[in-house]
């Protein structure tokens, strides 16, 4: 087991040696050393680090808060080593980057490694280590991406891992009506609605599997929990094919027959949605990337101001 292990699904928790990690308890020090470990697989200019975080504050001003923040995140972490492999971050004048022989344990890279396993999958249907492999990645969602964070570059994060979250889930109910495990397949949709109580597609999913396992009452009780979810969250009635399954269970007509896991790709959510959380990621970058490139320009004029107006007073 690595000597330090970190997650990030609910609130920040990491512990070195099996003891909390201390010494980077201040709200920019764990924005900053989460930024790294979510975006590992590249290097990161020390300037945009600098601007992200300390983008209110004189360019020269936030360098040096970024170099007291690395001094500070290698401290507690240990990192003084002479050997690059013990070292979690590599810190060089100009970039900064997660260092990808270290070894630790992250709770999102285990989770995208589960997730990206159970895509590569070509076997023709969804089979038992399939699920297993996707079963333990939803397990380590504890919660959202760091809760009580609330920058743009975590609400991007949050929103990447809560899609995928869902579509694991989505996939684990289909596998578990076909396997005719009802009990797990009723405790994914749950955890469907706990994130989107809206997701009509969970609804219409969690009252097929009520009936099947011979709940009818609850499944019927389902429908009026989507007619109320829908009318608050979005102001609409449920889509014709909800109708359709709701006369089908009351009038004890409904097919019984049970769908077939086919391959990973085969389902989740229906490629509009995939898009349109796609565009809205999109957006939201590009807004950042103005953002940031505004305010690097208001500090210099701002600097150049109140260095002339020194000079001339």
């Amino acid at each position: 087991m690595p000597s330090l292990t970190i997650r990030l699904f609910g609130k920040f928790s990491a512990d070195l040696d099996g003891q909390p990690l201390t010494g980077i308890d201040s709200s920019k020090l764990q924005a900053l050393f989460c930024y790294l470990l979510l975006n590992r697989r590249r290097p990161h200019s020390r300037e945009v680090l600098a601007g992200m975080l300390w983008g209110d504050s004189p360019t020269t001003q936030s360098k040096k808060y970024l170099r007291q923040a690395l001094w500070q995140l290698q401290t507690a972490l240990r990192s003084s080593e002479p050997k690059l492999s013990n070292r979690l971050l590599v810190i060089e004048a100009d970039w900064v980057k997660v260092n990808s022989e270290a070894d630790y344990w992250f709770d999102v890279r285990e989770f995208e490694r589960s997730f990206s396993e159970a895509q590569c999958s070509r076997k023709q249907h969804f089979e038992p280590e399939t699920a297993a492999c996707v079963a333990n990645a939803v397990g380590l969602y504890s919660g959202e991406l760091l809760e009580g964070c609330y920058d743009e570059w975590c609400l991007v994060e949050r929103e990447r891992l809560q899609n995928m979250y869902l579509m694991m889930l989505d996939k684990l109910m289909t596998y578990s009506e076909a396997a005719s495990r009802y009990d797990d397949g009723i405790a994914y949709g749950v955890r469907i609605l706990g994130c989107d109580r809206a997701r009509e597609h969970a609804h219409r999913r969690l009252m097929r599997i009520y009936y099947l396992a011979g709940d009818r009452t609850s499944a019927l009780r389902q429908y009026d929990r989507c007619v109320d979810a829908l009318k608050e969250e979005l102001g609409v009635k449920p889509a014709r094919k909800t109708l359709q399954l709701f006369e089908q269970i009351r009038s004890d007509q409904l097919e019984t027959v049970h769908p077939t896991p086919g391959p990973w790709d085969s389902q989740g959510p229906p490629i509009p949605q995939i898009s349109e959380a796609l565009g809205r990621l999109k957006r939201v970058k590009t807004a950042l990337v103005d953002l940031h490139r505004q305010i690097k320009h208001d500090i210099q004029a701002l600097e150049v101001l109140v260095k002339g107006k020194r000079d001339g007073g």
